[in-house]
């Protein structure tokens, strides 16, 4: 009988196609012990560790088993070594062979085998086990046996083919459809259910929609002082609370952002109605969470938008929503606000400054103006600030609070920091150029930064291409950016270190950092934030912080940069205290670079 015929008619037969894996080898076992007339056919696979080979199907004349049967590579070695160098095993006399007579005492001689018969199954290009035929009467293996045993274990590596590729396909469709932390659906599957509801709206005629988009509040406060994964459990927890929760008209609830979600709310759409579904959700999410002994609570702010009132197409439902839960922010945190037609003019400005600004940046127009930095006399310019602006088409020069906000709810910051620092090289680079001594210029760096560990060789290579030292930068880091993956920061940090640039704690005073932390990162410099600044001398409180922080910044070695100084005053407290260097409108509001050039080093 042809036995490549037998063995295609099988495998191609919807039956055998449709069958579950053990059935198939079954079937493909039973075939191959039928033509062959051999006692035991079995197929075999490594486990991860790949220190043995575990036995996944077995057929015998008394019929088929999966229990597993172990053979470890310790007390085997040569067959181990034979398959994955020879690969096809033909072996008349199992008892003799050097590759298999190790099995002989606790396996081939209880069993009775003679005989064996190995044949390569594989897992992409990865060999993956064995067909294995075991024969009970001593023979000798034929071409045509071989050439058949080796198609079956084929057969079983394309079903491990197909396997893997339908593993990877529902994998990318969790990935593509749901969030991995919370297993929530996510805001591609939201938009689709949406849009699905939406045309069902429109068909029929009838009933209604609303969009409940709910923001976490203090969830940052939370990652920065207590660390990511308590965030992370904060999140989890969350998403359980509203998964559980039971409202009227429930339809999906979905995890949209890193601490946003947003519930579908059907037919049950009268305004008094969601309100109460608001303040279900908000109480729910207002319950204490326990997490490493802490006891934690946050707020939500919630906006509501209703589908046909207030807009008609997906988009809209979604944009009105987050508007919504915008101005709930805006009027104070933890509460619920409706959307209206104010609230779109808000939501659809927002949306047209991100599109300005991403122009902005991707065509490098963001510019750069300087703010000097003096020693403690306030007598001569040690250093400068860079300071991002922005010429917004219809509202002018912009300073960094206006927009910073959206470059960062729109993914923008690492690539707005490469464009503050490709302007300020440009500007290093022309003044070289025309011999005018431009001192160390100090950079913001974002949060949102230190969390690309390429950025160090960004740094290099912006700064190379413009021909400007490394070591003439000074990277100012707030206190709340090093809260997150404290090696990874550390890496980062220590890399720009070793490049030549130097580093500030920036803002310091607001923050969550403690001098554990300090010790371990590599900064040079603490700048105090202006609001303990500007009260001083007269406030007492605000002189006995400045009066610790100098004290903590002699005994690590730090130098100290004072931010808003303003007044006489201020500058003559702070230099008998031993501040190393001041900064503010009394000696120069930012300025720029060509009035920055004119005013300070021109002359020089």
């Amino acid at each position: 009988m042809n036995f490549h015929k037998a063995l295609m008619e099988l495998s191609h037969s919807p039956a055998f196609i449709n069958r579950e894996r053990n059935q198939k080898l079954a079937a493909l076992t039973a075939l191959c012990a039928r033509l062959l007339n051999v006692e035991r056919v079995s197929v075999w696979k490594f486990p991860e560790q790949r220190d043995r080979i575990e036995s996944e199907w077995l057929h015998t004349p008394d019929g088929g088993t999966g229990k597993t049967t172990s053979l470890y590579q310790s007390s085997n070695p040569d067959y181990f070594s034979a398959l994955e160098s020879e690969r096809v095993l033909s072996v008349p006399n199992a008892h003799e062979d050097p590759r298999t007579r190790a099995f002989t005492a606790d396996y081939l001689a209880p069993k009775g085998i003679s005989s064996m018969l190995d044949a390569p199954v594989f897992d992409g290009a990865r060999l993956s086990g064995v067909v294995c035929l075991e024969s009970i009467t001593p023979r000798t293996w034929t071409l045509p046996e071989i050439s058949f045993v080796i198609a079956i274990a084929d057969t079983i590596s394309l079903m491990n083919t197909h396997e893997a590729w339908l593993d990877s396909k529902q994998a990318l469709e969790y990935a593509t459809r749901y969030d991995s932390l919370t297993g929530l659906l996510n805001i591609s599957s939201l938009r689709d259910r949406i849009n699905y509801l939406v045309g069902k709206l429109e068909r029929r005629g009838l009933g209604s929609l609303a969009l409940i988009w709910v923001d976490v509040d203090r969830l940052k406060s939370i990652n920065d002082g207590l660390g990511a994964q308590v965030g992370d459990t904060v999140i989890e927890e969350i998403g359980q609370r509203l998964k559980q929760i039971k409202v009227p008209g429930k339809d999906l609830l979905a995890r949209i952002g890193g601490d946003e979600y947003a519930l579908i709310i059907r037919n049950h759409t009268l305004p008094d109605t969601l309100e109460n579904t608001a303040s279900k959700v908000r109480h729910e999410i207002g319950k204490p969470i326990r997490v490493n002994g802490h006891s934690i609570r946050v707020g939500a702010s919630v906006g509501i938008c209703h589908l046909p009132g207030d807009c008609k197409t997906t988009e809209d439902l979604l944009r009105g929503a987050e508007a919504a839960m915008y101005n709930a922010k805006h009027k104070g945190r933890d509460r619920a606000c409706f959307f209206d037609s104010s609230i779109q003019v808000s939501a659809r400005s927002r949306f047209e400054m991100e599109n300005y600004l991403r122009t902005a940046i991707t065509e490098q127009k963001l510019e750069v103006f300087y703010q000097p930095i003096a020693n403690a006399a306030g007598s001569s310019v040690e250093s400068v600030e860079a300071l991002v602006r922005w010429q917004h088409p219809e509202r002018g020069w912009l300073s960094p609070i206006e927009f910073l906000d959206i470059a960062r709810g729109g993914g923008l910051m690492y690539a707005l920091g490469e464009c503050v620092l490709r302007r300020v090289c440009e500007h290093w680079q022309w003044a070289r150029s025309n011999q005018i001594d431009v001192p160390e210029v100090s950079i913001n760096l974002a949060p949102e930064q230190l969390l690309v560990s390429e950025l160090p060789r960004l740094i290099r290579t912006v700064c190379a291409e413009h021909n400007v030292p490394v070591n003439t930068l000074h990277f100012e880091v707030t206190e709340d950016a090093i809260q997150g993956d404290f090696s990874a920061i550390t890496a980062i940090l220590e890399e720009l270190v070793a490049d030549g640039a130097q580093l500030s704690i920036d803002d310091f005073g607001t923050g969550y950092s403690s001098l554990s932390r300090l010790k371990g990162l590599p900064f040079s410099r603490i700048k105090i934030d202006r609001s303990f600044i500007s009260n001083i001398p007269d406030d007492e409180d605000d002189c006995a912080i400045i009066l610790s922080i100098l004290g903590l910044a002699r005994g690590l070695g730090l130098s100290v940069v004072a931010e808003g100084v303003e007044t006489k005053a201020h500058e003559t407290w702070l230099r008998e205290q031993g501040c190393d260097y001041l900064q503010g409108y009394l000696y120069s509001k930012p300025l720029p670079f060509d009035q920055l050039v004119e005013r300070f080093f021109a002359s020089k």
